[in-house]
């Protein structure tokens, strides 16, 4: 009875010192989310779409722009971001790139990989023996290792935190969800059918996990050959931007292959970095996501662009007699509606004649007046770069139909789009 009794009081005690050190571990997480503005989550519903090299370039464009960046690398089993970075992999690693350094440990903390003067990595490769060494972990391995990289990691304070998962919506997507809640969720698919089946899983997964989904970015849209510079649809081109219409999921872009990316990559250079036409490629992604050209000058670090949860939504719809006018830049007045997302439901609505149509100036005055999404039957790809540079989310391919309806229908995630009718 004695030995029993002996048992049952050490469980008790090593049961209250977990709890004891996961509470302690809880409060170090939410002091470093405190410093932390933006969550990135970047995400695939299947492997081999590219997701990591859109991670890095994301990552590195941002920091080229002057944000302070974090790019953690939750890929635990088949970790890539420190070869695409130059990066020295643990203790049998290579010698850095110039002005990167390697993984180090200080006071009870790890300090991240430096590649230049804005960009923070830490990746498991970097912990390991050499690039070779396989992580053979089971599910609670995964979830403590990616809550340490969040607690004991010396990050300082970070515009954004770019987050590399593995494909899926395994243990790993998860954890991000449970121990970053304001993060939000950008979604990597290729133009292929067996890719874009998998896109709705993602979405998916971030509905139930209740995170946002700042939008959808189709990578390999086309080769462009380095002969002629003419583009090939090798995997088709224009499935990622369909799928987004058909789910209301915010297009991003387009990522092209460019063959000498390939390469640049495996020698530790990023793919921004790598080709003018990439560069290309990626300044309307990074714009969406800051708000700001880079040739602007404009930094912004307040507030994120993409919606957080406790944020007011007020949707703008342009309207003709009515209902949604096809063409936003046609119509007569504007129905703003405020809803509450959580709730989906309205909670306010006015309607405010439409000013003098002159360029530029709808995007301003939706955002002077609150306005965070447009809905839209068509729209330019002028105007949409203008809406995204005024942070409003635009939606395009709506029916004309009354806007309550599609407002309801548009947090109900049934609103059915039939493609944005302007091509200007």
């Amino acid at each position: 009875m004695l030995k029993e009794n002996g048992r049952r009081n050490m469980q008790a005690a090593d049961i209250e010192k977990r709890k004891a050190q996961r509470e302690q571990q809880d409060r170090q997480i939410r002091r470093c989310l405190e410093g932390i503005k933006n969550t990135i989550l970047v995400m695939s519903g299947k492997g081999g779409v590219g997701k990591s090299c859109v991670a890095v370039s994301l990552a590195v464009g941002l920091a080229n722009r002057g944000y302070r960046v974090g790019l953690m690398d939750v890929d635990l089993h088949g970790p890539s971001i420190p070869q695409m970075l130059g990066i020295p992999a643990g203790r049998g690693g290579q010698m850095p790139e110039p002005g990167h350094t390697g993984i180090t440990f200080a006071g009870g903390k790890i300090i991240p990989a430096r590649c230049g003067e804005n960009l923070s990595v830490v990746s498991i490769e970097c912990m390991l023996e050499s690039r070779e060494t396989a992580v053979v972990w089971r599910g609670p391995m995964k979830y403590t290792a990616i809550r340490q990289f969040v607690s004991d990691v010396a990050w300082d304070e970070l515009d954004y935190l770019v987050v590399d998962s593995p494909p899926g919506t395994g243990d790993e997507p998860l954890t991000v969800a449970q121990t970053i809640p304001n993060a939000g969720a950008v979604i990597v698919t290729t133009p292929q059918a067996v890719s874009l089946r998998d896109v709705r899983k993602s979405i998916q997964f971030c509905n139930q996990v209740h995170m946002q989904i700042i939008g959808l970015i189709e990578n390999m849209s086309g080769l462009v050959c380095p002969g002629c510079g003419r583009t090939i649809d090798l995997f088709k081109t224009g499935g990622g931007e369909a799928a987004a219409r058909e789910t209301g999921v915010p297009f991003l872009g387009r990522i092209p292959i460019i063959p000498d990316v390939v390469s640049a990559c495996d020698d530790g250079v990023p793919a921004i970095k790598a080709s003018e036409a990439m560069d290309r490629a990626f300044e309307p992604i990074l714009v969406s996501l800051t708000g700001a050209s880079h040739s602007s000058g404009e930094k912004q670090t307040v507030r994120q662009p993409f919606l957080q949860k406790e944020d007011l939504m007020k949707i703008a719809i342009p309207l003709a007699q009515g209902r949604l006018a096809l063409h936003f830049g046609h119509c007569q007045e504007f129905a703003l509606i405020e809803v509450d997302e959580g709730e989906k439901k309205i909670t306010g609505e006015e309607s405010l004649p439409a000013p003098d149509h002159q360029p530029g100036l709808l995007p301003r005055w939706l955002h002077e007046k609150g306005a965070n999404v447009i809905i839209a039957g068509g729209m330019g790809s002028r105007a949409q770069q203008l809406f995204a540079e005024n942070k409003i989310q635009v939606v395009t391919g709506a029916p004309a139909q009354d806007p309550r309806a599609i407002v309801s229908a548009y947090l109900n995630g049934t609103l059915a789009t039939e493609g944005n009718l302007c091509d200007h």
